[in-house]
């Protein structure tokens, strides 16, 4: 499309200039105004400007009415792109003008349409309304589907911005079926739009995505360049709701870069929001900051009151995540005056949020409440879920600060159940169902946490899990395409009964707060026994258990470099007891080990202690306790983990034959001379004493292991699903799971990308 358009410029271009040279009147005029047309239709509205005034005064020279007219239009349209609304509003009323005298009712339609635009741009609406109405009227008494079509999505966008979604819905649809009849594909692309926006506010993520999608695939048919990066823009909003952070940066600078390059100055303020409100996710508050007083500016010099007031927004959460809650409250009380001026519902919600925040800050539990309450009572007004959820959250952590727990549990109670709706019915990508679990997180963990407070214990027990097996479900079926996985989880106290006279070792799930352990005990001799016990490392907002894990590895890891430094290597390999640095396998816990993780074995197994019963632990980590070294916490017992009471509850269900599986996959160290970059170089070295680990654990096992050129992709599939152990020492990704194996002897190097081998087994 793009590459026709700049021929036909080329063109006209040669045409004017020969046109100039035969000083031909007419010839001159039709080449300005195609060329125009040719450089708006690319979203150049600075070259477009310039060729329509020659056009217009050339038309205006000779009386050409209708030719003036149409340059009004265009003229209007690129003022209005450049976010010149004052002097689009001048031409279009120029046009509408004309339009009324020469008695053209196309023309004065499509005028009141282009008003209606422009008025909308201003938050103007009762007035972009009559304009759009006027406009639909004259549409269908003069029979002219396409602009028909263009009214009822133009007014469906008006009412988005009145948050009146029931009416946007019912004009959008109208519009995209009469668009598809006509074939006009610009308003299909504003439909499109217009639906992404209704369904990210109803939280219904995934068709929100593919709304967003159609657009840009039409915007790059027709050409339509600005808002082509609206969509990016759109889309990097959503990822950025849904905490996919790396594709919400990569589609907001798309945004950015497509409004500078076509001037398109509203879209650029729009990017600067949306981009800040990313580093601000990111905590990089500078750049936020950055952003949102772009924003502001460009949304003054456009005089878009709507923008105004969410770069207010942003710029009072910079002030509130930097510690000035009184700078905050101001820049917020102005978003909420300019939202209610202009009678923008979602931005006064907001705004409502973030003075709860502050005032909650302050400890001024009354006021905070007042304002989350408005919050919640206009995001149920207009139907938005995921602020319903927010405002949920925000009564529930008010209460739960003013000691109300009781009205705290309602409300978290009400924000899960929110989320768990929006995930389950409104999101298919796993990857995106795990990032917005990760973003919810700190109501999962209220939840449990009022529970715990309120001793209802076991209720607590499995609303913990039922977060964890959640978000550990997802990941299996993202990261091993496990897609038979059942959704269901711990989800009542007779599961967990059953589960604790179901389980033959004693089972103790874990759930951490900065300085608590909670610990609940699953005994096959009845119900879970509940435990918490206070351990306080570092300052007061320190979590105490990730400090204390990385003191006692860094110990650990000190205690084995002196150890290095008195033996050579080849030695340290030698000695079955020894810890290697390359392979970080240790058989059996030294003095030195034992006396470093001394302090964790007291905060994590110390309190539960007197409930051991035999020589057998499955524990449940939560947070840092995932990457504790359980296997050298006790000399004298067997500790196993699990991710989640459901994944043991797999296990427990399974049919008797189903674990009984012998025998052992071992790799080690494949060879990788042929893996190697474009230059034939290699990408990795062999590792060290991997070879000797494996035909050790072999030895120990009776299994020959998979080492150098043997250790292929296609030999370790065909020992995987037949064996009980596998045990790989080689080069990997801990990101996705992926290790790298030694190529096919038989294969064309080239067809591993220029030597790049992983395989994900």
């Amino acid at each position: 499309m793009a590459e026709r358009i700049l021929q036909d410029i080329a063109e006209q271009k040669k045409r004017l200039e020969i046109a100039q040279i035969n000083k031909n009147t007419e010839e001159k005029a039709d080449a300005y105004y195609n060329l125009g047309r040719a450089y708006d239709s690319l979203s150049d509205f600075h070259q477009a400007i310039e060729y329509l005034k020659q056009y217009l005064s050339i038309a205006e020279e000779v009386g050409d009415r209708e030719g003036a007219g149409c340059a009004y239009d265009k003229l209007g349209h690129a003022y209005r792109s450049l976010g010149d609304y004052q002097r689009a509003i001048e031409y279009h009323n120029q046009e509408l003008r004309i339009s009324k005298e020469v008695g053209d009712r196309a023309g004065e339609g499509c005028a009141y349409g282009n008003l209606g635009l422009t008025y909308g741009s201003l938050c103007e609406f009762q007035q972009a309304i009559e304009c759009h109405n006027q406009h639909l009227i004259i549409a269908k008494e003069v029979g002219n589907k396409a602009c028909e079509g263009k009214a009822y999505c133009q007014l469906g966008d008006i009412y988005i911005d009145l948050d009146e979604y029931q009416g946007a819905i019912e004009y959008t649809n109208k519009g995209l079926i009469i668009a598809k009849e006509v074939g006009d594909r610009e308003t299909q692309s504003q439909g499109y739009g217009n639906l992404y926006t209704i369904h990210s506010l109803f939280g219904e993520y995934q068709r929100a995505i593919e709304d967003a999608n159609k657009c840009i695939i039409i915007c790059k048919e027709i050409g339509d360049r600005a808002s082509q990066g609206q969509g990016y823009g759109d889309l990097g909003a959503i990822y950025l709701e849904l905490g996919e952070n790396q594709r919400a940066i990569e589609y907001m600078n798309k945004h950015l870069n497509i409004a500078k390059d076509v001037g398109d100055r509203e879209g650029e303020g729009i990017a600067y929001y949306n981009l800040g409100s990313l580093y601000h996710h990111l905590e990089d508050f500078q750049r936020a900051m950055e952003c949102q007083k772009k924003q502001l500016s460009i949304a003054k010099e456009v005089g878009c009151r709507k923008c105004q007031g969410q770069a207010y927004l942003g710029i009072g959460q910079v002030h509130y995540s930097l510690g000035d809650v009184a700078g905050a409250m101001e820049y917020y009380k102005q978003s909420l005056s300019t939202a209610e001026e202009i009678g923008y519902r979602v931005g006064q919600g907001q705004a409502y949020c973030h003075l709860g925040m502050c005032y909650r800050k302050l400890h001024e539990f009354k006021e905070a409440i007042e304002y989350d309450k408005q919050h919640l009572s206009m995001a149920e007004e207009i139907g938005d879920r995921m602020a319903e959820a927010c405002a949920h959250h925000g009564l529930g952590r008010s209460f739960f600060r003013s000691d109300s727990l009781n009205e705290a549990l309602g409300h978290f109670r009400c924000c899960v159940k929110i989320y768990d709706t929006i995930r389950a019915n409104s999101i298919s990508e796993d990857q995106l169902k795990i990032s917005f679990r990760t973003n919810c997180e700190a109501a999962y963990t209220y939840l449990w946490q009022v529970l715990v407070m309120l001793d209802r214990n076991d209720e607590a027990l499995y609303a913990a899990e039922r977060g964890r097996a959640q978000a550990l479900l997802d990941a299996l079926k993202v990261t091993y395409g496990l897609t038979s996985l059942s959704p269901r989880s711990i989800e009542s106290e007779e599961e967990v009964k059953y589960l604790s006279m179901n389980t033959a070792v004693l089972t103790v799930f874990f759930a951490l707060e900065l300085k608590t352990v909670n610990m609940w005990v699953l005994r096959k001799e009845g119900n879970p026994v509940f435990r918490n016990a206070e351990f306080e490392i570092g300052g007061a907002h320190e979590d105490s258990f990730a400090l204390l894990l990385d003191t006692a590895l860094k110990k650990m890891r000190a205690g084995v470099s002196i150890r290095c430094e008195n033996r050579s290597m080849d030695q340290l390999s030698d000695d079955p007891t020894s810890t290697t640095l390359d392979n970080d396998q240790t058989s059996k816990p030294s003095q030195e080990t034992t006396d470093c993780l001394q302090p964790l074995y007291d905060a994590v197994i110390g309190p539960i202690e007197d409930l051991l019963d035999g020589d057998e632990l499955i524990v449940v980590p939560d947070g840092p306790l995932s990457k504790a070294p359980w296997a050298a916490l006790s000399e004298t017992l067997r500790i196993r983990t699990v991710p989640s009471l459901t994944s043991l509850k797999l296990i427990t269900d399974s049919q008797s034959g189903h674990h009984s599986k012998r025998g052992a996959l071992l790799v080690g160290d494949p060879c990788l001379e042929k893996v190697t970059n474009k230059w034939g170089n290699p990408i990795y070295e062999q590792l060290k004493h991997a070879k000797m680990e494996v035909e050790m654990i072999g030895e120990i096992l009776e299994s020959q292991p998979l080492t150098g050129e043997d250790a292929t992709k296609e030999a370790v599939l065909q020992r995987i699903g037949s064996v009980a152990l596998v045990h790989v020492a080689a080069h990997g990704r801990k990101e996705t799971g992926e290790i790298v194996l030694a190529p096919d002897p038989d294969a064309n190097q080239a067809s591993y990308g220029g030597g790049l081998y992983f395989e994900n087994v």
